[in-house]
């Protein structure tokens, strides 16, 4: 699995501007797995792919819970949802972008 080229990284501060939440609303967001975030350069960031319309993309949340359930950390999924996955023939994100949820699903349940 490779990354896919330039990730565009939002931070909280950007989230609050572009959400219209609370920085601590947008915390939540992260923490319930509305939105993925990691560390980069030590500054908590969320990819902008997660997004759609200024709000968390709808079928990032369960995809996470899925990935969560098979046991992966948050930081995991994150990774697995940017990198081209062979059988999807794209990043997971960008799957998810295009309407393809169920299949999403289905390979992030096989590597359980």
């Amino acid at each position: 699995m490779t990354e896919a080229p330039a990730t565009e990284w939002l931070t909280v501060p950007d989230l609050v501007e572009l959400l219209g939440q609370s920085p601590s609303r947008v915390r939540r967001l992260i923490a319930d797995r509305y939105l993925l975030a990691a560390r980069v350069d030590g500054v908590l960031k969320v990819p902008a792919a997660f997004l759609r319309d200024d709000a968390p993309l709808p079928e990032l949340h369960g995809t996470a819970i899925v990935l969560a359930d098979a046991g992966f950390t948050d930081d995991e999924s994150l990774e697995w949802l940017l990198a081209v996955d062979d059988s999807l023939g794209t990043t997971p994100i960008e799957a998810l972008r295009s309407g393809r949820k169920s299949e999403v699903r289905r390979v992030a349940q096989a590597l359980a």
